[in-house]
C-alpha cells in the first residue's frame, strides 16, 4: 500500500538502523489502517524523554500514527523475522502483530525502537489477524509502567488508542494497538532465526550491530563475541534477580521473549506473586510450571544456552574451541544471578553488610512464608514498617524465633536500627499492581469504557517505595477464592 506520511509538529526524529541490515531479517511492511481510532491513555513523561511534544501527540493527526493510519515523516515501517523455543519447542517467529516504524533519536542522542503492536497481519502472522484487545495492551501497559517505578529494565508504553473495530478471542473484544518503546526488539529468538536460516556472515553482522547498539565499549576486548554473551548473560541476571525480588511471573519466558538488551518484554500472561510459593504460575497455557516463579531462574539459564549456541560459529575458528568458551561463560550465569538475588535479598530486611549464614536466615524466613501462605509483599512491607499484625504468621513460635535471629544479625552491623529500615523502604515495594485491581480496571475499561480506575491505579504504582497511607487500599488483598488466579496472553 501507499503509506500516507503525517507531518507534525511533535518531535519525531526518526533512524532506521536495523531497516539497513541484510533484507532477511525483516520484511518492509506497512501497519493495516483501522476505522476510528481514539486515544486512551499517553504516557506523558515518556514522551517528554522521548523529545517528543506532549500536546502535539494528543492531537488527531499524531493519534492516526499511533492507530496505524498514518506514517510519521521519517520512519520506515518493518516487520522484524525472529525464531524461538516457545516452551522448549523450537520454530519460526517474527512479528506477527507488531509494525517497527523505526527508531527514535532522543535529545540526549539515545536511540530507542517505536513500534505498533496489534497493528494488523504481516508475513509473519501465521494465521493471526494481527490484532489485539484492549484488555491485554491496557495491562501491558500497567504492569510495564510498574516495573519501571520499581526500578526493574523494562519496554514501556508511550500510547493505548482504541480502533473502533472488534475482534474475536475467548469473546467479542474492544480493538486496541499499543505503541511500545524499547532499547531495541533485538531478541534471542532473533539469533536463532539467523543462526538457522541464515549465513555466518549475517550472524556475524548481527552481533556487530547488536554491539554497537547495546555494548559499544568493545575496543579493548579480545573476542568480541564472547564479550556480547557474557554482558547478555550479565544483564540477564540482574533482570531476572530483581524478577525474583519483587515477585514477578512473566508467564512466558520463551527465547523469542528475552531480549537483548535485558529489558523485560512482551507482558503477556504475566502477575505479580501474592502468597510466596515457588512453584505459582499464572498463565493458562504454562499446565506444567515450566515458567513458574521458582523456575525462572533455571529457564533464564536455558535460554541463554541457546543465544550462546547460536554464535558459536563466531566465537573461534575451531568449533570445540568455541563450544568450551560458549559453556564456560554459561555457567558464570549461576553465580552472577545468586549474587544479585541474595544481595537484594539482604537489603530487603535491612542488611547492609555480608555474613555466611545470612542465606540461612533468608531461606527460614521464605519457608515460613510458604508454610502459612504469607503474602509476598506484604511480609516485606509489614517487616519494614515494622507492623507484625496483619499476618497470622506473626504469632507463630517459627516467626517469632526467627524474628528475634533477625534483629541479631541486624546488631551486628554497623549500621543503626532506623539506617536499616531505610534501606528497606528504599528496596521493598508497598505497592504492586495487584492482581484483583488490574482486573478490575480492565473490566472497566473493557466493558464502561471508564478509564478512571486505571488511571488511580496508574498513580498509585507509580510511586512503590513512598509508603503513602493514601495507598493503603491497594496493598489489600482479594478475597480468597477457591479457583486459582489465570492470565491469558491475549494472542
Amino acid at each position: 500500500m501507499i503509506e500516507k506520511k503525517a507531518i507534525i509538529e511533535a518531535g519525531w526524529n526518526f533512524d532506521n538502523s536495523y531497516a539497513r541490515l541484510p533484507k532477511s531479517f525483516f520484511t518492509r511492511q506497512s501497519p493495516a489502517p483501522v476505522g476510528t481510532p481514539k486515544l486512551v491513555i499517553l504516557n506523558h513523561e515518556l514522551a517528554i524523554s522521548l523529545g517528543l511534544d506532549e500536546q502535539a501527540l494528543q492531537s488527531k493527526d499524531a493519534v492516526a500514527i499511533f492507530a496505524g493510519n498514518q506514517i510519521p515523516e521519517g520512519a520506515l515501517p518493518i516487520a522484524q523475522a525472529y525464531a524461538g523455543h516457545q516452551f522448549g519447542h523450537f520454530t519460526m517467529l517474527g512479528d506477527g502483530r507488531a509494525i517497527l516504524l523505526g527508531e527514535q533519536i532522543t535529545p540526549l542522542g539515545e536511540r530507542f525502537d517505536i513500534q505498533l503492536k496489534g497493528s494488523g497481519r504481516t508475513p509473519y502472522s501465521r494465521g493471526g489477524d494481527g490484532r489485539a484487545a484492549i484488555g491485554p495492551m491496557l495491562r501491558e501497559y500497567i504492569i510495564s509502567e510498574a516495573m519501571h517505578a520499581m526500578g526493574i529494565a523494562t519496554t514501556r508504553s508511550l500510547a493505548v488508542v482504541t480502533t473502533g473495530e472488534s475482534i474475536i478471542r475467548e469473546k467479542e473484544q474492544p480493538g486496541a494497538i499499543l505503541t511500545r518503546v524499547a532499547k531495541s526488539h533485538v531478541r534471542v529468538g532473533t539469533f536463532q532465526y539467523v543462526s538457522q536460516w541464515g549465513t555466518v556472515e549475517d550472524l556475524r553482522i548481527l552481533a556487530d550491530y547488536t554491539l554497537q547498539r547495546h555494548f559499544p565499549v568493545v575496543n579493548d576486548v579480545e573476542n568480541r563475541y564472547l564479550y556480547l554473551l557474557q554482558e547478555v548473560i550479565k544483564r540477564q541476571a540482574i533482570l531476572i534477580a530483581k524478577w525474583q525480588l519483587v515477585g514477578f511471573i512473566h508467564g512466558v519466558m520463551n527465547t523469542d521473549n528475552m531480549a537483548i538488551s535485558g529489558e523485560t518484554i512482551d507482558y503477556g500472561p504475566c502477575a505479580f506473586m501474592d502468597a510466596y510459593d515457588p512453584a505459582t504460575v499464572f498463565s493458562s497455557i504454562d499446565t506444567k510450571g515450566r515458567y513458574s516463579y521458582g523456575n525462572q531462574p533455571q529457564m533464564a539459564a536455558w535460554n541463554l544456552a541457546r543465544f550462546a549456541e547460536t554464535l558459536v560459529p563466531i566465537l573461534h575458528a575451531n568449533q570445540d574451541k568455541a563450544v568450551e568458551i560458549a559453556q564456560n561463560a554459561i555457567t558464570e550465569f549461576a553465580d552472577l544471578y545468586h549474587s544479585n538475588w541474595i544481595a537484594g535479598m539482604r537489603a530487603k530486611l535491612g542488611i547492609f553488610n555480608e555474613e555466611p549464614d545470612d542465606e540461612a536466615l533468608i531461606q527460614d524466613l521464605l519457608s515460613i512464608m510458604q508454610e502459612y501462605h504469607a503474602d509476598y509483599t506484604n511480609t516485606f512491607r509489614a517487616l519494614t514498617v515494622d507492623k507484625l499484625k496483619d499476618s497470622s504468621m506473626f504469632k507463630t513460635a517459627e516467626f517469632e524465633q526467627w524474628y528475634v535471629q533477625w534483629q541479631v544479625r541486624l546488631s551486628r552491623q554497623q549500621e543503626t536500627i532506623d539506617a536499616a529500615h531505610e534501606l528497606m523502604r528504599s528496596c521493598n515495594p508497598t505497592i504492586i499492581p495487584r492482581n484483583h485491581r488490574v482486573e478490575e480496571s480492565l473490566e472497566s475499561a473493557e466493558n464502561k469504557k471508564d478509564y478512571s480506575l486505571m488511571n488511580r491505579l496508574l498513580d498509585v504504582i507509580s510511586k512503590p517505595y513512598a509508603y503513602f497511607p493514601e495507598q493503603n487500599d491497594y496493598y489489600t488483598l482479594p478475597e480468597q477464592s477457591t479457583q486459582p488466579y489465570r492470565t491469558y496472553c491475549g494472542t
